[in-house]
């Protein structure tokens, strides 16, 4: 199930669902840990006149989307049988680990009315389900759920708090949950427990006809009692009104800083623009990792989630956030980098937020021989991002401190790491993580890495290295058009794999390897094999179902439901159609074909703005992860891409600020 909110300050990650309600949140890290996942929510009932009612029992009409150019939601759930409608705009404060929902709960009929609006916590604190403690505290009139560092205290502001409280067990010794205490309208007061455990509050709000009344409710969080209770004081003392608004205020700065005019496109495309700015950076952690998504609903093959730091899709988001001008938030990244790359110069599969390594399916033998469980691409991306972020942010003295620790490093492994007879880079997994082999696409990234080291080694005066890196990416360009092209098919292989003197080829149609000779240089867009390349492989790819879009590679069986189709089609891979069309455009009439698939991605794009991986290629409905980082990155990059083309093309003077 798609999130379709997401909010967050790079600690604190809250996702709520397509009813309005909490599912995950994530402390102290976006994407570790998730305090509720898996079947928890946090729900949000209505009891009025005998009858009782949760938002996600099927009786409500819930619309739920963002706030515009800001984060924060706008959530509208109306029951036409009870007569009520609720408003909520909720946002996690961007300096303090605070989430507060303000609520606005309307009666629709013309009679004096009695509501009792409840709030029920289900948390799985630090992702297991012993040991969580939740009481009433009287002191504070506050709810508390705790377990070691993990504390979680719930208020709300509507005169005195709430009027009423329980505390109980949840999904075990045959207790459903505290909930449905609140079912009754009338809460038992139960005081403590511990275990898996939830609590409910309720307040009650006397309504005259066609009135309403708001209230504000919200969860601190932090790693003591003491701090919890602090930061609830603030909320108190400063008012939950005027923290939501300073919140608003700052993302709305955030998003338009670089002022863009957006030339030639419509309001729609725009918002998504600016939506997929936020829904980037809510996955950025304060120590600079960017998780790939949330969504703690999608499980990758059943087994695991995509709350991790994969360096290929981090690299590709912070391209976005460079290119819109925010390089905080991307050097951050490129720091978490110099951290965690291996003494060799190489990325693992993935990482933890933390900085620890990530679940991986990649093993260090292959048949019977000792493999590097490593997608070189993901390293090669890092380095080829690290360049963007230099020539847009100027910023020598960070890269003169990373550059032995990170491009060095890297720049190193990947000249040592290439076939003496073919020139081009060892076996290792291709960026769709499935195979191992000699690729396409990774190639070509190497190629452009070692093209930024050259460049880097240059800027700093070390003419040996600058050499180095720079004639081994040009043996790796020559290698890549002798052995990876067919001639005869007018198309890039996939892949190809040496034993001995035999050479395999997987002659798989790739979006990403005709992309890859495009995005790193290795050709120039207007070279006829690349133009022919390209025409091809989106004849192949494209797909001719009710959704449209491009597949990544035929065969793809990655959620796939129906055989009559190469594969689902992903954001990620229209994105790339794209940019390519943008490359080639002569005049403002060849942005035609930019607009079709631009507009195509806003077609699939949630009513709150979030982009999936992929979609059904018949439904159009979301698959797999939702948000996913990476889609979001290149819907961005491919925006700020057609702008910096117009403005190239003297379509319009100052499409792209920054200089």
């Amino acid at each position: 199930m798609s999130k379709l909110v997401n909010l967050g300050n790079g600690r604190v990650l809250v996702c709520l669902d397509k009813f309005g309600q909490v599912k995950d949140f994530y402390f102290h890290y976006a994407g570790q840990e998730n305090h509720v996942g898996e079947k928890l929510v946090h729900k949000v009932g209505i009891f009025v006149e005998g009858n009782f009612s949760w938002l996600d029992d099927g009786s409500w009409d819930i619309e739920v989307g963002t706030e515009k150019d800001t984060m924060a939601s706008n959530i509208k759930a109306q029951n036409s049988n009870l007569g009520i409608e609720i408003n909520f705009s909720d946002i996690v404060y961007n300096e303090k680990n605070i989430f507060i929902r303000e609520v606005v709960v309307k009666n629709t009929f013309d009679r004096n009315r009695k509501v009792k609006l409840y709030f029920n916590q289900q948390f799985n604190i630090a992702q297991t389900h012993i040991g969580d403690t939740a009481y009433f505290d009287p002191r504070d009139n506050v709810i508390i759920h705790y377990k070691g560092r993990r504390v979680f205290l719930v208020n709300v502001m509507e005169k005195e708090g709430f009027d009423e409280y329980s505390v109980g067990l949840l999904g075990i010794e045959g207790k459903d949950g505290t909930y449905r205490d609140a079912e009754d309208g009338e809460l038992s007061g139960n005081a403590i427990e511990h275990g898996q455990v939830d609590s409910v509050i309720g307040i009650q709000l006397n309504l005259s006809p066609k009135s309403e009344k708001q209230i504000h409710y919200w969860i601190t969080v932090a790693k003591s009692i003491d701090k919890a209770k602090r930061l609830n004081e603030l909320v108190v003392s400063r008012k939950p009104a005027d923290i939501i608004l300073s919140t608003k205020n700052y993302w709305r700065a955030w998003v338009k800083n670089q002022n863009f005019t957006f030339y030639g496109l419509g309001p729609p495309i725009v918002d998504l623009f600016n939506r997929s700015l936020i829904n980037i950076r809510t996955h950025v952690n304060r120590n600079g990792s960017i998780i790939a998504s949330g969504d703690s609903e999608m499980l990758q093959f059943g087994r695991d989630y995509y709350e991790y730091v994969w360096p290929r899709d981090a690299a590709f988001a912070a391209i976005a956030l460079e290119r819109a001008g925010d390089f905080n938030a991307s050097k951050r990244f490129f720091q978490f980098c110099a951290d965690v790359i291996s003494d060799e110069g190489y990325f693992m599969h993935k990482y933890m937020p933390d900085r620890s390594l990530g679940s991986s399916w990649h093993p260090w033998v292959g048949n019977g021989k000792k493999q590097f469980p490593i997608q070189e691409d993901e390293t090669a991306l890092v380095l080829y991002a690290l360049w963007q972020h230099y020539v847009l942010s100027k910023d020598l003295e960070f890269i003169e401190s990373i550059y032995n620790c990170l491009i060095k490093k890297s720049a190193e492994f990947m000249v040592k790491y290439r076939d003496d007879k073919t020139g081009l880079p060892k076996p290792s997994y291709d960026l769709w993580e499935m195979y191992y082999g000699v690729h396409t696409f990774t190639s070509s990234a190497v190629y452009g890495a070692l093209i930024a080291a050259g460049k880097f080694a240059g800027l700093l005066g070390k003419v040996k290295s600058e050499k180095n890196y720079t004639n081994a990416a040009e043996e790796i360009k020559k290698a890549i058009l002798k052995h990876l092209y067919d001639a005869k098919r007018e198309v890039f292989y996939k892949n190809i794999s040496v034993d001995g003197k035999k050479v395999k080829v997987d002659e798989t149609i790739d979006i990403s390897s005709v992309y890859g000779i495009f995005k790193f240089g290795v050709l120039p867009e207007t070279d006829i094999k690349l133009k022919k390349a390209f025409k091809n492989t989106i004849e192949r790819l494209e797909l001719k179902t009710r959704a449209g879009g491009i597949a990544r590679f035929e065969g793809d069986i990655y959620h796939r439901h129906a055989a009559d189709i190469p594969g689902n089609p992903w954001i990620v891979a229209t994105m790339w159609v794209a940019q390519y069309y943008i490359a080639l455009a002569k005049n403002e009439a060849d942005m035609e074909p930019v607009k079709k698939w631009v507009s195509w991605a806003v077609k699939h794009a949630s009513f709150s703005g979030v982009l999936p991986e992929q979609v059904d290629p018949y439904t159009g409905e979301h698959v797999s992860a939702a948000p996913l980082t990476w889609s979001h990155a290149e819907f961005v990059t491919t925006i700020i891409t057609y702008l910096e083309k117009l403005e190239s093309l003297g379509i319009c003077e100052a499409c792209y600020p920054i200089t």
